[in-house]
Formats: C-alpha cells, sequence, structure tokens
C-alpha cells in the first residue's frame, strides 16, 4: 500500500508540474513582463540555443509549431529514430508535441504519429498547436505511459525524451512499450540514468523526481528491464557532457554527480 500510495504522489506531482508549465506559457505570453510578442523574443532565442544544446537544429526548431517547444527534454530522440516514411510512431510523454511534429515531417502523409501524454493541459496544448498547424498525420491521446492506449502491434518506433525517468514503475513501461512494438518495431529514447546511488534524501525529494532527477534509473538496471521486457540489441549510451545541464536542473544540489542524460535503443524480436 505503500509503494502505491507513493506511485499515486509521485504521478500527482509530475502531473501538477507539467501542467502548471502549460498554464504559465499560456497566461505570461504578452504581459508585460513578457518579450514573446516581438518580432524575435528573447525567449525564442533561448529556447533555440537550449535546443542546439540537445542535439537538434536550428531548422528542428524552427520548424514545429509555436508553443510545442518547452524546452523539457534531456536530448534528441529523433536523431537515433532513423524515421522512415510511412512508418507509425508513437511517443510517449509527448507534452506540448514537439518531438511528434519533428517526427511526422519525417514519415510523411504515408505515416502516423501517435503521442500519449498524462496531462491534459499537454494534450489540449499539443491538439490546438496540430490544428493550427493542419497537421494531419499527427494525433494525442490522454493516457498513462505503463498503460498505452495503443493497440497491439500496430507501432514501428517508438520514441521519448526524458520522460521515462518520471514513471515509478519502468517495468510495466517497457513490457507496455513491447506490447504495441511490431515484431522487428524499434526504442529510440532520450532519458536520464544515474552513474552513481543517489542520496536518500534525493531520492525522497517529490520537486526533484518531477524534475527527472529522483526516478532516473542505474544503467545496469535499466537494461535488465528492458531484457525482461523482451528487448535484444539493447544500447545505453550515458552522456557525460550533459553534466552541466543537469546541474542547471537543480543548482546547489550536485545532482550532477549522480545523473546524466543518455540515449537509449533495443529492438523487438522479429522479422
Amino acid at each position: 500500500m505503500a509503494d502505491q500510495r507513493k506511485s499515486g504522489q509521485i504521478r500527482e506531482e509530475v502531473r501538477q508540474r507539467y501542467g502548471e508549465v502549460v498554464r504559465r506559457q499560456s497566461t505570461g505570453c504578452c504581459g508585460s513582463s513578457s518579450s514573446c510578442c516581438g518580432s524575435k523574443p528573447s525567449a525564442d532565442l533561448d529556447l533555440i540555443e537550449k535546443g542546439v544544446r540537445l542535439g537538434y537544429t536550428v531548422d528542428d526548431l524552427l520548424a514545429a509549431p509555436q508553443g510545442a517547444n518547452m524546452s523539457l527534454g534531456c536530448g534528441n530522440p529523433g536523431a537515433i529514430a532513423s524515421l522512415r516514411p510511412g512508418e507509425v510512431v508513437l511517443d510517449l510523454g509527448s507534452g506540448g508535441g514537439f518531438d511528434c511534429f519533428l517526427a511526422a515531417r519525417q514519415v510523411g502523409e504515408t505515416g502516423l504519429v501517435i503521442g500519449v501524454d498524462m496531462t491534459p493541459d499537454m494534450v489540449t496544448q499539443a491538439r490546438e498547436s496540430a490544428a493550427l498547424a493542419s497537421h494531419t498525420n499527427v494525433e494525442f491521446r490522454l493516457g498513462e505511459i505503463e498503460h498505452l492506449p495503443v493497440a497491439d502491434n500496430t507501432v514501428d518506433v517508438i520514441i521519448s525524451n526524458c520522460v521515462i525517468n518520471l514513471s515509478p514503475d519502468k517495468q510495466s513501461v517497457f513490457q507496455d512499450a513491447f506490447r504495441v512494438l511490431k515484431p522487428g518495431g524499434r526504442l529510440a529514447i532520450a532519458d536520464t540514468v544515474t552513474t552513481a546511488t543517489l542520496p536518500e534524501e534525493v531520492r525522497q525529494d517529490m520537486a526533484l523526481w518531477a524534475a527527472c532527477i529522483s526516478g532516473a534509473a542505474f544503467v545496469g538496471d535499466l537494461e535488465k528491464i528492458l531484457q525482461e521486457a523482451g528487448f535484444v540489441d539493447i544500447r545505453i549510451c550515458p552522456k557525460d557532457e550533459s553534466r552541466q545541464m543537469i546541474r542547471e536542473w537543480a543548482p546547489g544540489r550536485n545532482v550532477e554527480e549522480y545523473v546524466v542524460s543518455s540515449t537509449i535503443e533495443a529492438v523487438k524480436p522479429g522479422h
């Protein structure tokens, strides 16, 4: 019961945090202290700089609909996804839809991109962005990544950007990811991982969990979870150069000594 109660607390903290991100964005624009109405606002330049640090091109950052890029990731899953025209892509924790819109450009009109997020405000924002940009090959669904609202064996590629660490039940995440992938389907994920044991006070800090720190898994534990879910060809590549970025997420807490971003790739056996 205690574990279930903590899992519920974690989900609620995450849902509230990311719902607030959307509400700040929608209410802060054009206020007296906002610069988002200028011809070249500093906020946009800020997002571009952060995006380039995460591995996106300037073209990527300018191509997505306004409001989709909330600078919430820790990498660029599209850089390792090798998406092809006609593929079906699923984004776990799609947020404002940024990675979905980039994937939609790559799979084209014959493909489909599905974004799943548990935060209603995020799903609403992403749907509005898709409608404004007239994207017809992207759809957004409300749901939890442990229990995906997606049919079995229907997805070619699963992407995700700094979201799976937020789940208190990573085994269920990867088991359900395995379920919805077609045989031969693949994972292309950017996420945080731990390289040393997190201090207890960090692990118990709900705010740091929602900040993509406390829920990060050890590389070895993550590999075991993926194997138990049925995946093969597993490659987990921590990025030591990401420590400066991680430091900025929780200044003064020394979390960069324990956590880095990483790419995570794996394949569902099949043809």
